[in-house]
């Protein structure tokens, strides 16, 4: 159970890591049009990997 716990509270701070200094370039950024686009893609690219890792590692724990 504090397994669970803890691998929550780390992929909640992850997410909002990648939320804090993805988004904040994307939508506040001064650059290129095309420069935003490859780190909104980036950032969605991190989004899935940790979205899925979050899924294997928590259904791994439960067993």
């Amino acid at each position: 159970m504090t397994k669970r716990i803890i691998l929550t509270i780390v992929f909640i701070i992850l997410i909002l890591l990648v939320s804090f200094f993805g988004l904040g370039p994307v939508l506040f950024a001064d650059g290129t049009r095309t420069e935003r686009l490859l780190t909104l893609f980036v950032v969605i690219a991190l989004y899935i990997i940790i979205f899925i890792s979050f899924y294997f590692l928590n259904k791994r724990i439960r067993k």
